[in-house]
């Protein structure tokens, strides 16, 4: 179901949408807030990642020398998800998605919709993000 009312989709989202993401929003095209779900000493990294209308994070990376990647829960709204070369994924809630280490992807909100994932950092060896350039507009607004 897609929400572009705020306060319908604050309803529906049942981990809230969080805080604003400060801290990544240079990898971000729109407004994105983040819900950390668990603590910092848990070494499972699981958050509700919330995307305004429109909103898309950079094209990225999770590199690890062995496992690692990251699980995506498709919860409220709707989204889409795609990996270099490949066609975008419709997010709808109940979606799950394995991203694979190593695999350039980027994943946010449909244009006319609130849209929140659960995001897990699978845990890996030697982990890092990559993070690359912004999903182009025109190819962005191409889907529908």
């Amino acid at each position: 179901m897609k929400y572009n009312n705020i306060s319908d989709f604050e309803t529906a989202d049942i981990f809230g949408v969080g805080m604003p993401n400060e801290a990544f929003a240079q990898f971000f095209v729109g407004d994105s807030f983040l819900k950390p779900l668990t603590d910092k000493n848990c070494s499972l990294h699981i958050s509700n990642v919330t995307f305004s209308p429109a909103c898309r994070n950079n094209w990225h990376i999770h590199n690890a020398a062995k496992n690692g990647g990251q699980i995506l829960i498709c919860t409220t709204g709707e989204g889409w998800y795609q990996e270099d070369g490949k066609e975008a994924v419709s997010l709808t809630p109940g979606t799950i998605i394995q991203i694979p280490a190593g695999v350039k992807h980027w994943h946010g909100a449909k244009k006319d919709s609130w849209f929140s994932h659960i995001a897990i950092a699978v845990p890996g060896e030697n982990e890092s993000t990559k993070w690359l350039e912004p999903v182009e507009d025109e190819a962005y607004e191409a889907l529908s």
